[in-house]
């Protein structure tokens, strides 16, 4: 599972999973004793005010666990998650759910592509490989889930197999480079932080990771899927206008791109002191 605080100076690029939890104290066990032994440096789990005992299962595994004061939502847990991570100094960050839906055993296929230069997010889509429908996502959601794919593809100019999923690698400077807090408290800061992603000019890759549907696996309702897939097409359409310089919004704009130093101005030299 996670190696000793001792092996990570040893490692040139170190990882952290952050778990998102709500109400996980009946998969998180099985979910962190899943993740392969020596590919992860630190876990993080946030607690957005279970009603359950998640904190008293992350406790008796021994995960440094932070909670919240009370329900805030997924996106609000994905902050907490993010501000803690980027204190330490691992350079991929892994969100885990620990509902036990996606494969931990996968960790090192979706850290991959970061490893290797050749992606600073990678996304575990459930759509490559296996059908889904198959794995037990309901129909009407995998039909969602295709035609706002198939919108975002046209309007972030990608080729990717799906947007949603809950499996996902990010590089530190990835993180660093986006100003996350920004994004929406709901589900939809899934999709908020892609539109900065993309429009920062980050590379999006993505590997196969099968799923699991049961029922103590959390899964959005239709009602909640519906207001989720509205509040896509608002962030499509913000980023559309921002990337034609219709209206420009500083959620999409890089923290690297909002200021450079100007030459011959000042020095580094350290300012005199009065004696």
């Amino acid at each position: 599972m996670v190696e000793s605080e001792q092996k990570r100076s040893s490692e040139p690029v170190s990882v952290v999973v952050v778990m998102p939890a709500y109400n996980a104290a009946k998969t998180l066990e099985a979910t962190y004793k899943d993740i392969p032994e020596g590919s992860v440096h630190h876990v993080i789990l946030v607690d957005d005010a279970s009603k359950d005992d998640t904190l008293g299962v992350a406790g008796s595994l021994e995960i440094a666990a932070f909670r919240h004061d009370k329900n805030y939502g997924y996106g609000a847990n994905q902050k907490t998650c993010y501000a803690e991570a980027l204190k330490t100094s691992h350079g991929i960050v892994v969100m885990l759910h620990p509902d036990y839906q996606y494969d931990p055993t996968l960790l090192p296929t979706l850290t991959a592509p970061i490893l290797k230069g050749e992606a600073d997010v990678v996304f575990g889509s459930r759509v490559l490989g296996a059908d889904p429908v198959k794995q037990g996502m309901p129909w009407w959601k995998y039909i969602a889930n295709r035609a706002l794919t198939r919108l975002e593809n046209v309007v972030f100019g990608l080729h990717l197999s799906e947007y949603h999923t809950g499996y996902r690698a990010y590089s530190r400077e990835a993180l660093e480079g986006v100003n996350f807090q920004m994004d929406s408290d709901s589900f939809v800061f899934d999709q908020d932080i892609v539109a900065q992603f993309v429009s920062a000019g980050f590379r999006i890759a993505e590997v196969p990771v099968p799923t699991r549907y049961f029922p103590e696996a959390s899964s959005a309702s239709f009602w909640q899927s519906s207001v989720y897939g509205l509040s896509i097409l608002r962030v499509l359409a913000r980023f559309w206008l921002h990337k034609h310089g219709i209206k420009r919004d500083f959620r999409l704009v890089s923290l690297s791109r909002r200021y450079s130093r100007v030459e011959g101005r000042g020095t580094d030299a350290p300012l005199d002191t009065p004696e």
